[in-house]
C-alpha cells in the first residue's frame, strides 16, 4: 500500500509558521513527530527515506522544519524557540490523527531538543521519545554533561546510537542508559558514524534505514 503525504504549515511558536510533512498509511499503529538535525531539514534524504520505511510498516511521521531552517538561517534557533516549535509539533500530529499512539524525537539536534521539552514540561499524551543519533558531545570533548536534564524525563527513551558516532563516545553512551535505567533501551549499529554511514564497504546509510525503522516500529508497537 502506498503511503500517503501531505505537506502542510502550522505555528511553531504561535506566530510563526513553518513548513511540515505528514506521510502515513491507513490504520496507522503509532505517529512519531521527527525533528531534524541542526546541519540539514526535513527534507533531507536520511529523513525522507526513514519516513517512508516507518510507513511501511504502518507507522506515521510527521516532520517539521525549525524556524531558523524556514528561514534560512545557519545558526540554530536558542533552546526555547526550538523546543515550543516541537511542542508545537507534537500538538499538530494530535489533532491530525487523534487516538493513534503518540511518540517524539528526532536525528540529532531534533532529538535533544525533543528530549529537554519533555524534560521541561511533559510533552501531551507522549508514550515515549525516539532518539536518531543523540548528540552526546560536541566532535572530540566526550561528556555527558548533555544528558544531564534525561533524568527529568520519566517516558522511555530508545537510543538508536552508531558505535562511530563523533559526537556520542558509544562507552559514555552506555553508561547514560545504564543511568537511566528501565526508562532507556539502546540499540547499538556496529560501525556506523553519526550519520549511520558504515565504514569499509561492508554497509551503506541505504542499508541501515530499514533495519533503524524495525527497530523504531517494534519499540513503539511494544508501548502503544
Amino acid at each position: 500500500m502506498t503511503a500517503e503525504t501531505t505537506t502542510f504549515r502550522f505555528a511553531a511558536n504561535g506566530l510563526e509558521e513553518v513548513d511540515a510533512c505528514l506521510v502515513r498509511q491507513r490504520g496507522a499503529l503509532a505517529v512519531y513527530v521527527f525533528a531534524h538535525g541542526a546541519g540539514a531539514g526535513m527534507d533531507h534524504p536520511f529523513m525522507a527515506s526513514l519516513a517512508q520505511e516507518l510507513a511501511e510498516r504502518r507507522i506515521a511521521t510527521l516532520r517539521f522544519q525549525f524556524p531558523y531552517m524556514q528561514n534560512g538561517v545557519k545558526r540554530p534557533d536558542p533552546a526555547p524557540v526550538a523546543q515550543a516549535a516541537v511542542r508545537a509539533a507534537v500538538i499538530e500530529a494530535a489533532r491530525r490523527l487523534p487516538d493513534v499512539p503518540l511518540f517524539a524525537g528526532g536525528k540529532s539536534f531534533g532529538g535533544r531538543m525533543t528530549s529537554q521539552a519533555q524534560a521541561e514540561q511533559p510533552l501531551p499524551d507522549v508514550s515515549g521519545l525516539i532518539f536518531v543519533g543523540f548528540p552526546l558531545h560536541p566532535a572530540g570533548n566526550p561528556s555527558i554533561k548533555r544528558a544531564d536534564h534525561l533524568a527529568a524525563v520519566q517516558t522511555p527513551m530508545l537510543f538508536l546510537q552508531g558505535t562511530r558516532d563523533a559526537l556520542a563516545d558509544h562507552e559514555l553512551v552506555k553508561m547514560v542508559v545504564a543511568q537511566l535505567r528501565e526508562r532507556a533501551t539502546l540499540a547499538m549499529f556496529e560501525g556506523a558514524d553519526h550519520s549511520f554511514h558504515v565504514r569499509g564497504g561492508r554497509g551503506t546509510e541505504s542499508d541501515l534505514i530499514p533495519v533503524l525503522a524495525e527497530t523504531m516500529s517494534a519499540w513503539m508497537q511494544d508501548r502503544r
